[in-house]
């Protein structure tokens, strides 16, 4: 046990954090999550870890913590000494990001810098993985996406991206700081939150299928993303922290697929024209849409040797079963 590796995992009840959660125990981790007393509600994705006595108090512990409390995240990476960091937490939720626009900042980016300046003083070495986000680039006109594309957020939640993303940067280069930003793009799971257009379209077409729901009411259905599986993309992230280089990488799987088509491909798997149950509401299309995301992630399959697993139809199928499964209970 003290040979294995110590990781800190902040947002570990999140969809990224659960599965990253799952991943390091089995590569021989110690793994330590900070959470909020507040989100005792909010832990069903690690439920399972937590009920395994195996693996809670043995592989995995819970810090009771909030980013925006200095002396309370010292304290635990006084106690912890994690030999790498996974910081993932934050509001993330672009469209959210315009209705409370401080509080995304402040999470997304003073934190972000909260943390680093607590890197810095730590006596042992350690590794950083941020989670930066297509997002930073916003309305670029370069596509697709690489690490060296100029960020142009379009939102507040992109804009504290850039922020945190250009800060990891200069403590790398300044400080010798070991840290990467993990630039990624869309990732879905059945893990997603239920306020993301995904996880919407697929829980609309389960219960619409199963005649529990009338109708599905969304935004615009011509805004095209870059969607990838998060149990990939957590992979990625371990991979970053393995390398003898501090660096930046795209994560992605450089194929763009609109609203539409996402919608299309839930209401296939359930036998149903989506067309019939499908409503516009402009008051959820957001104030600005960033236009072309799709990411290049040459850089990391070529020096990590990381690629993305199957393919949209099949991202969009294992969502909808999970919400079929779930209906049926």
């Amino acid at each position: 046990m003290s040979e294995s590796k110590i990781a800190l995992i902040t947002g570990i009840t999140g969809q990224d954090g659960s599965y990253l959660s799952e991943l390091l125990p089995g590569k021989g981790y110690m793994v330590h999550g900070i959470v909020r007393r507040t989100s005792n509600l909010l832990r069903s994705r690690i439920e399972h870890l937590r009920r395994d006595e195996k693996i809670y108090g043995r592989r995995l512990f819970l810090h009771y913590g909030d980013l925006s409390d200095g002396t309370t995240l010292r304290r635990i990476f006084r106690d912890v000494k994690p030999a790498e960091l996974y910081h993932l937490a934050g509001q993330s939720h672009v469209g959210l990001s315009f209705e409370i626009p401080e509080s995304t900042c402040d999470e997304a980016g003073m934190a972000t810098l909260r943390l680093l300046e607590i890197a810095r003083d730590q006596p042992q070495p350690l590794r950083i993985y941020h989670a930066s986000s297509s997002e930073i680039f916003g309305n670029t006109v370069e596509a697709p996406q690489t690490e060296s594309t100029s960020m142009s957020p379009t939102s507040p939640y992109g804009c504290a991206k850039a922020f945190a993303t250009q800060l990891a940067r200069v403590y790398r280069e300044s400080y010798g700081l070991f840290v990467c930003n993990g630039i990624l793009y869309n990732h879905e799971s059945p893990r997603r939150g239920e306020n993301f257009v995904t996880r919407k379209i697929a829980h609309a077409a389960a219960r619409i299928s199963r005649g529990l729901d009338a109708d599905l009411v969304l935004g615009n259905l011509e805004s095209q993303r870059d969607w990838g599986r998060a149990q990939d993309y957590v992979q990625a992230m371990w991979l970053m922290l393995q390398h003898d280089i501090a660096d930046d990488y795209v994560v992605a799987t450089g194929e763009r697929h609109s609203v539409r088509e996402f919608v299309e491909a839930a209401f296939a798997v359930v036998n149903l024209p989506s067309q019939k149950y499908v409503k516009h509401d402009p008051s959820f299309d957001r104030p600005a849409e960033p236009a072309r995301l799709v990411g290049c992630s040459d850089k990391i399959r070529k020096t990590l040797g990381w690629k993305p697993t199957g393919t949209f139809e099949q991202l969009v199928r294992e969502m909808v079963e999970a919400e079929l499964e779930q209906a049926e209970r």
